[in-house]
């Protein structure tokens, strides 16, 4: 694909965080469709490159440009929550009311009318919950009481609400019990492919990563270079 086909394009990145070394990202592309696993970075690093592809900071050195735009030129609130609105996290970051339901939660996104939703809402929430595999009996249960595979699932309902074009994952993976995580890594690979989304996930786990994504990749923190693990097809190549 050409670059200028890219959602997400980043080149010669460099930040400066509270670690031992600045985040570096040489080189990265995601197109339409492209799901990539990315082994290297922890939750600090992930949330930082998250907040630079979203535009809400900018890197040090270095471009990153989402949907066609350089982070740089998008100067405006309308402009950062246009960005925004194409873009789902899935992130323990992204706040659930535990004093709502499942349901109730996931139609945050939608509607803040969460008493009487409208009949539209409610196939829209329902549609959601098939679709992240939560199951009838859990949905109108309190979030407090979800269990950690439940809320997972329910993160990523609210990452998909708005029919985005790329989702960031923060480390996914890491709150659910060891017998879970293989089955949630083929649901969320199997959503990207039906959805035709662009997927970056962040993870430190080789087999959930090669389950929930096309490729993988690792990062060298040195160099910022990005290396496909063995047995994968190269960042460039068929």
């Amino acid at each position: 694909m050409k670059p200028q086909d890219a959602l997400v394009r980043l080149s010669g990145v460099r930040k400066e965080y509270q670690s031992l070394r600045p985040l570096r990202i040489e080189q990265l592309e995601l197109h339409p469709g492209d799901t990539v696993a990315l082994i290297g970075l922890d939750r600090a690093g992930a949330e930082v490159l998250v907040n630079m592809i979203t535009a809400a900071t900018l890197p040090d050195e270095g471009d990153v440009v989402i949907f066609g735009r350089s982070t740089r030129d998008i100067t405006s609130t309308d402009g950062w929550f246009s960005v925004l609105d194409r873009v789902g996290i899935l992130s323990e970051r992204v706040v659930l009311i535990n004093e709502l339901t499942v349901r109730q939660n996931l139609a945050l996104p939608i509607t803040l009318d969460l008493e009487s939703m409208a009949d539209e809402v409610k196939r829209d929430v329902d549609a959601l919950c098939t679709e992240v595999g939560i199951p009838a009996d859990e949905a109108d249960r309190p979030m407090g009481a979800a269990r950690p595979a439940t809320t997972l699932r329910v993160r990523l309902g609210k990452a998909l609400a708005l029919a985005p074009e790329v989702v960031l994952a923060e480390h996914p993976n890491a709150s659910l019990p060891a017998d879970e995580i293989a089955a949630f890594g083929r649901d969320l690979a199997s959503i990207a492919s039906r959805r035709r989304i662009a997927l970056l996930v962040f993870t430190a786990d080789t087999a959930f990563a090669s389950s929930a994504c096309h490729r993988v990749l690792t990062l060298r923190p040195a160099t910022g270079e990005l290396s496909a693990s063995t047995g994968w097809r190269s960042w460039f190549g068929g």
